[in-house]
């Protein structure tokens, strides 16, 4: 059974920096797709990042690019999301998750087939 536990938010002023974590139970390599999304209150969930089981293919959301770096460590089972720049728009609850598909994991179908963090809140303050 996989289980995703995010940590790492908080409050940063903007310009500054966070790094999420996600500790991941139950993620082998048959889950090639890792990410992260976020939803700001009153707004979709939204995709920030994506990684596959390698690390060789990578993909970011637009507004984050140049800015946010996500990292996996297989050995730790651990995915990770370097923040940097951080703009007040950023604010959201940040989720983590994994599906076995990394197209799956970019489109969110099925959605059945996604599994999800609790979430972490990171807030930056103009």
């Amino acid at each position: 059974q996989v289980q995703l536990v995010e940590s790492g938010g908080g409050l940063v002023q903007a310009g500054g920096s966070l790094r999420l974590s996600c500790a991941a139970s139950g993620v082998t390599s048959s889950y090639n797709g890792m990410g992260w999304f976020r939803q700001a209150p009153g707004k979709e969930r939204e995709f920030v990042a994506a990684i596959s089981w390698s690390g060789g293919t990578i993909n970011y959301a637009d507004s984050v690019k140049g800015r946010f770096t996500t990292s996996r460590d297989n050995t730790k089972n651990a995915l990770y999301l370097q923040m940097n720049s951080l703009k007040p728009e950023d604010t959201a609850v940040y989720y983590c998750a994994a599906t076995r598909s990394y197209y799956g994991l970019l489109t969110l179908k099925p959605a059945e087939s996604v599994y999800w963090g609790q979430g972490t809140q990171v807030t930056v303050s103009s």
